[in-house]
């Protein structure tokens, strides 16, 4: 079912053409929806309704969801589902909040400071997948850094459902009135990056739009970045398992499902300096995947290109492998898991021991789940509070702390040319604008 790629020796110089990985073509994308962005660029809202209609089949009034349908599926909510989304905005809260910065101001010369100010941005377009699944959990993990950056103004948008009359997932619904937004739209697809991007009659332009997607929302925030910021472009979701003998194979393989759940491309790797436990794991796999709901959907990911077990000779071997892979989430289940965890250097999240699965940092861990995939991790963060902030440097320097960098700034600007440069420090002094 699962593929095995055996690296005991000595490992290849670039690890990267050799670990398992979903192929994604975005660039192949770009070119299906460029006239989707550009038809909503052209015609606004209109066209969002039309491309809703073809894509999803439901027929729009308006893109905007009622705020009173927040209130009723709330209102409709299962209890249990209720307090445990309660509980995970709590945590995420507690997680975020301390991820606030502070402005700082620097003394480089007596009379000259540089303050460094953090400034959210004005307004954030969130987007939350539907399809395969709902993902009430991803509104919690985009709406609650973006409150605690102190953004002002942020709106959610989530597919229209024809099996809910147009509407996204009350569930989401749910989770959004529970968070306090009100501004909900039932938009997916790159239009929604689009619809946020210019703008419509119904819907204000964003400066940045977060959250991940599909393909389609892939392509779009990679063909409008520039004109909105964004957060990355998430390819399919993904884990590696470093893991030793010490680890249990059913928890091995059960989180490797768990992973596999998400979708028929996503990727589930395990990396093990144990022959054993590579057979362990294989043996466990048929009987939990025959015992899950979405039993076809994960053999397919367990069985294709992206999913595989690695064998390496050592354990430092295995850092190698998932600092190369660079995976989304990356789970420790070795033996002195806290000191393995602390000399990788590329994953999105790591989670560390046998009691600390990607699950619970999904929902409940306090962390948040919107994380860089397809090896991004070794240049990218999740989202969080700094992904709604922009440094903004303030300089306050005295004459008198000018006139002592001057002459440096004057050499400087002739080194490179720009004697302009210098005239602009010449011209506040005695010493004039040299003709």
């Amino acid at each position: 079912m699962i593929s095995r790629i055996d690296l005991r020796g000595s490992l290849p110089g670039d690890l990267r053409d050799v670990l398992p990985r979903a192929e994604l073509d975005v660039e192949a994308a770009l070119e299906k929806v460029r006239p989707i962005c550009e038809d909503v660029r052209h015609r606004g809202a209109a066209a969002v309704r039309e491309l809703t209609a073809r894509f999803d089949g439901v027929e729009l009034e308006s893109t905007r969801v009622p705020v009173e349908e927040l209130g009723r599926a709330l209102d409709g909510l299962d209890p249990a589902v209720r307090a445990a989304l309660e509980e995970s905005i709590r945590r995420a809260r507690l997680v975020h909040r301390d991820q606030r910065r502070v402005d700082t101001t620097t003394q480089v010369v007596p009379g000259g400071t540089v303050t460094e100010r953090w400034v959210p941005v004005d307004r954030v377009g969130l987007y939350v997948p539907g399809g395969r699944a709902v993902y009430p959990s991803s509104v919690v993990m985009n709406v609650v850094p973006a409150q605690e950056a102190g953004v002002r103004s942020l709106a959610v948008t989530s597919p229209a459902q024809k099996e809910f009359g147009g509407l996204p997932h009350p569930t989401i619904l749910a989770a959004c009135a529970l968070l306090g937004v009100d501004e909900v739209y039932a938009v997916g697809g790159a239009q929604a990056v689009a619809m946020f991007a210019y703008g419509t009659e119904e819907c204000a332009p964003a400066t940045m739009v977060t959250g991940p997607g599909n393909i389609w929302v892939a392509a779009a925030k990679r063909l409008l970045k520039g004109i909105i910021g964004i957060d990355s472009e998430a390819g399919p979701t993904e884990i590696a398992i470093l893991a030793d003998e010490t680890a249990d194979p059913v928890h091995v393989a059960a989180d490797l499902i768990s992973q596999a759940e998400h979708d028929v491309i996503a990727a589930s790797v395990l990396v093990t300096t144990s022959v054993e436990l590579a057979d362990a794991v294989e043996k466990e796999l048929p009987g939990q995947i025959a015992a899950t709901r979405h039993s076809e959907r994960i053999t397919e990911a367990l069985s294709g290109r992206q999913s595989g077990i690695v064998l390496v000779s050592t354990l430092d071997d295995g850092l190698r492998v998932v600092d190369a892979y660079a995976a989304e989430h990356l789970e420790i289940q070795t033996a002195d898991a806290p000191e393995v965890a602390a000399r990788v250097r590329n994953a999105g999240a790591i989670f560390v021991g046998a009691y600390t699965p990607v699950s619970l940092g999904d929902y409940m861990a306090g962390s948040n789940h919107v994380l860089p995939t397809g090896g991004c991790a070794c240049h990218s963060s999740g989202l969080s509070v700094q992904s709604f902030l922009r440094g903004i440097h303030v300089v306050d320097y005295s004459r008198e702390a000018l006139a002592a960098a001057a002459p440096h700034v004057c050499v400087l600007a002739d080194a490179e040319d720009l004697p302009a440069h210098g005239a602009a420090i010449r011209a506040r002094f005695d010493w004039g604008i040299p003709s």
